[in-house]
């Protein structure tokens, strides 16, 4: 069953969370329709300024709030928040293209398997946004097998010594901490003696080289390690079980309900950004040779709302405290392949405008954003788990199918 209707309670928080943005939310930071959910690019210095002091600003009110991470309790800074306040607190900020700053999920893994003195270390920082983490799981040989990892950390002592290799690490050369699955016991069956270890990505031994990808962008990273010590009692949960400390990380999967909505956006800055084009610039709009881009919307429009019922159904299964499964595979693979669908349908609509990631802005729609997004959503099917990863997982959990 999934529930659409906010109840009375739910209707009064919607309203409690759009009066807060209305009040808190610095116009620095506030984002236009045709802005596809991102800041407008300005030049200067002191745009740059201001924009960093209002996101400060924004911080501080979420803090006092509570809902920089509105899942965890009060004591540690956050709200208590059910699953359906936290669904409707993503949606309504999204919807009103408020920037939703937040606690990295190792946060709530250190909260459910760490231990209080690792709790009084780590979260605190989080939440004032004084730490930046990046995750240390995929490896050059070990992606959709991540638990065949063979990065190794010896017990010396009272730390372990790490040798070995991340590939794909977002934002490690941003990062002033890492959470990483290790091998600490090689003797043991590959889902056994692996340990979750946190340690800051300053530690001697450790160098990023970054992964440049098609679309220019710099978020990928390689990282590696080279006799790098860390204290043993880093260590979350049980040494040699953190194979299942990492698959915590499912628990606090997101209902995506912020991806939904953002495609929907960007589906109707695309729509503006053409119409306004047809009536401002009718030769350039000719060069456009779609036969039929109403049905091309259609089509798209549709998927957002089925994008968006996906959301829902994982949010109805948490609020029943259950644990999406086979429901989140569905809502990943549904929505990275839908991003890919989108970036298609815009660079063909926009004909040879759509390929234009420079230039002059009236050469240029939307600042090139499509046809970088036409480049950099060839990997949201694979990053986060492949797409085939992910109907494996619907076909063996969801439909019962043997395997193999």
């Amino acid at each position: 069953m999934v529930d659409f209707a906010d109840t009375a309670d739910q209707a009064t928080f919607r309203r409690e969370v759009e009066q807060f943005i209305e009040q808190n939310l610095p116009e620095q930071i506030r984002t236009r329709p045709d802005q596809v959910g991102r800041f407008q690019e300005e030049d200067g210095p002191d745009r740059n300024e201001q924009r960093v002091e209002a996101t400060k600003q924004w911080r501080k009110a979420l803090v006092d709030k509570g809902w920089i991470a509105p899942a965890w309790p009060k004591e540690y800074g956050g709200a208590n928040l059910s699953p359906m306040e936290q669904f409707i607190l993503n949606e309504t900020f999204t919807e009103t293209r408020a920037p939703r700053l937040g606690v990295p999920d190792v946060g709530s893994t250190i909260m459910v398997h760490g231990s209080d003195d690792q709790k009084k270390e780590f979260l605190p920082p989080m939440v004032r946004g004084e730490t930046r983490w990046c995750q240390g799981y995929s490896e050059p040989g070990s992606g959709s097998d991540l638990a065949s990892l063979q990065t190794r950390a010896v017990r010396d002592g009272d730390d372990f010594v790490i040798n070995g290799q991340k590939i794909w690490t977002s934002g490690a050369h941003l990062a002033n901490m890492i959470f990483a699955l290790v091998r600490t016991d090689p003797e043991a069956p590959k889902h056994r003696g692996i340990t979750y270890l946190l340690f800051p990505m300053d530690s001697p031994g450790i160098s990023v080289r970054p992964l440049v990808q098609m679309s220019d962008a710099r978020g990928f990273n390689e990282v590696f390690f080279e006799d790098v010590r860390v204290p043993a009692k880093n260590a979350v949960g049980e040494i040699n079980r953190g194979w299942y400390v990492g698959a915590t990380h499912l628990d606090f999967e997101r209902s995506s309900i912020g991806s939904a909505i953002g495609q929907r956006q960007m589906l109707d800055a695309l729509r503006n950004n053409l119409t306004k084009t047809r009536d401002e610039q009718p030769e350039r709009s000719r060069l456009n040779r779609v036969d039929s881009p109403r049905s091309e919307f259609a089509d798209r429009y549709i998927e957002a709302a089925v994008a968006k019922t996906l959301s829902q159904r994982v949010i109805s299964m948490q609020a029943r405290n259950l644990i999406p499964n086979y429901e989140a595979s569905m809502t990943k693979v549904f929505s990275t392949e839908f991003n890919q669908r989108i970036a298609r349908t815009a660079t063909k609509l926009l004909g040879q405008y759509g390929q234009v990631r420079g230039g002059p802005e009236e050469y240029t729609p939307m600042r090139g954003r499509w046809a970088t997004m036409y480049l950099s959503s060839v990997s949201s099917t694979i990053a986060g788990g492949t797409s085939e990863i992910q109907r494996n997982v619907i076909a063996t959990r969801g439909l019962g199918l043997p395997r193999g």
